[in-house]
């Protein structure tokens, strides 16, 4: 089976322009998310897809593998299977750009929902992490996700899923993170398919998938590291690292 990672990257970022070539330490922050997904040794190839020369170019020179696409893509899947459409590949694996933080154990939980026979049936999967504080839970930019009894998703939603009126026991909360593996064959299918009304209304495009009748299979972990969606969060990364 051959496992591939894509990282999805656009140098245009409403709240953050060009934020994946700002330095991060001594690397720009795709050259981080590149080499910590690489360095994982999960993948059989690892590559960035963008619409940028600039982004291509800084991955091309540091000895990577970049793929340009189109500019207009409604998601970060949608350009991933553009990239993906002639390749030999069976499982693709959708990593962040904006994670630079990427880890092994995360990422090899997900791909382990894909091996043994009840693995054969699964088309797709994402992670998500237990959600504790309530500003965050509250937040619309932090997407909640319910789940059935064997972890597979029933909604992505910004509001507040499920919604607590018992306040008898306790309620779990889950974040999704983000990152996502498909079977190839489910994601030129998602690309295929028109933008659904859910999916408009709450801008999240794995409801796509629920929208077409296919769950994502949900895997709990530990959250992997910081999202660079602002100059601050830019900050909290370089105070990590040092």
């Amino acid at each position: 089976m051959k496992i591939c990672a894509f990282i999805p990257a656009r140098y245009a970022a409403t709240r953050f322009p060009a934020k994946l070539m700002q330095m991060l330490g001594n690397k720009t922050v795709i050259r981080h998310t590149y080499d910590n997904t690489v360095a994982t040794g999960l993948f059989d190839e690892v590559y960035v897809v963008t619409d940028s020369d600039i982004i291509f170019n800084e991955i091309k020179k540091n000895g990577g593998n970049a793929v340009m696409s189109r500019k207009e893509h409604e998601s970060g899947s949608d350009r991933i299977a553009e990239a993906v459409a002639g390749m030999d590949v069976d499982i693709v694996v959708n990593v962040q750009g904006d994670e630079p933080f990427v880890k092994r154990e995360p990422l090899e939980k997900l791909l382990q929902v894909f091996t043994g026979d009840d693995g054969k049936k699964i088309q797709a999967a994402s992670l998500m992490q237990v959600m504790k504080e309530q500003r965050f839970i509250d937040d619309p930019n932090y997407v909640k996700v319910a789940v059935d009894k064997n972890m597979n998703s029933l909604m992505f939603s910004r509001s507040v899923i499920p919604y607590p009126r018992s306040k008898q026991g306790t309620t779990v909360y889950y974040e999704h993170i983000g990152v996502y593996a498909f079977r190839k064959d489910a994601l030129l299918r998602f690309t295929n398919w028109e933008m659904t009304p859910l999916e408009a209304a709450e801008k999240i495009e794995c409801l796509r998938y629920l929208e077409n009748g296919i769950p994502l299979k949900m895997v709990v972990t530990d959250y992997m590291g910081i999202e660079i969606d602002t100059p601050e969060d830019l900050e909290r990364a370089a105070a990590f690292i040092q």
